[in-house]
């Protein structure tokens, strides 16, 4: 049923189903909708939309548009300078869900070692896009193997989890759950969520955290992001080269260091599983530091 793709990281290149980020697509969609017709109903407890703007339907539309732009990507696969900008429009349900909500959402940023920023109306037309196009393409950055572009994006979404207010909480129970489901069988090897996968939760992490105002808390989390990111861009713009791995059918290694998997395996041969749960380690401790500093 599902399109296959050789597994390049393991002994005889097995195939391996691909783009199964659809399914968490799907299933989010579905989640949070049920979630809004359930906040319809009076005295379930569960809280309805705020100004005419429901927190659940921007989010369902957001990740909606992610698994788009990530299955357009798939399919035809995009040059980096139309993928780069085409988050932009995902952008339009968060500008108009923080605008209609002006008394609630911030339009402040406190960043460590710089203080309280106040972008004034910027926040809407200028923040809110920049964050959108520049989380979502470096998540969608740091891939390539398995449970790297799954468990990382997981680990910085339960962190905003544990500190957002529970009837946040509600929004992202059901469609982080479905996606640990789908780690566990990326990191077994058993799938890959491809592109839609990757723009999906990227969509899912930066849209959770404007809406809930936990801007601070994800940009210290995803700073292993925006390094390897960085990293990678460097490497194209200014040596033409992009960053690769060789497997030599037990280990990875590189002689080169073009980004954060290259540079951990640079003359240095480690597992998959090793580079992997380094990294994930590193987006934990950053994860972790955006937690103190919000509860700080």
């Amino acid at each position: 049923m599902w399109p296959r793709v050789p597994d390049q990281h393991k002994p005889g290149n097995p195939l391996i189903p691909w783009g199964l980020g659809v399914t968490y697509v799907l299933f989010a969609t579905i989640y949070l909708f049920s979630i809004y017709f359930l906040s319809r109903i009076p005295n379930s407890g569960i809280p309805a939309e705020a100004n005419g703007v429901s927190a659940a339907l921007t989010l369902a539309v957001c990740i909606l548009f992610g698994g788009f732009m990530g299955m357009l990507d798939d399919w035809i696969d995009l040059k980096w300078r139309y993928k780069a900008f085409m988050p932009l429009i995902a952008a339009l349900p968060l500008m108009y869900y923080a605008f209609a909500n002006q008394e609630t959402v911030r339009t402040s940023i406190s960043l460590p070692f710089i203080g309280l920023i106040n972008f004034g109306n910027f926040y809407y037309f200028l923040i809110i896009p920049l964050m959108v196009m520049v989380v979502t393409n470096v998540i969608n950055m740091l891939g390539g193997l398995n449970g790297l572009e799954t468990v990382c994006p997981a680990i910085v979404l339960i962190g905003m989890i544990a500190i957002s207010p529970a009837q946040s909480q509600i929004l992202m129970t059901g469609p982080l759950i479905f996606w640990l489901i789908l780690s566990y069988l990326n990191v077994q090897g058993k799938l890959f969520v491809g592109n839609t996968g990757s723009f999906a939760i990227g969509l899912t992490v930066v849209s959770f955290a404007v809406i809930t105002d936990l801007k601070s808390s994800l940009l210290i989390s995803i700073v292993p992001y925006i390094f390897n990111g960085a990293f990678i861009l460097l490497s194209v713009f200014f040596i033409r080269h992009k960053a690769k791995v060789v497997f030599d059918g037990k280990r990875l290694v590189s002689e080169h260091r073009r980004s954060l998997v290259t540079l951990l395996t640079y003359k240095r041969p480690l597992t998959e599983r090793q580079v992997v749960a380094i990294i994930a380690g590193i987006v934990a401790l950053f994860t972790a530091l955006g937690v103190i500093y919000y509860l700080a």
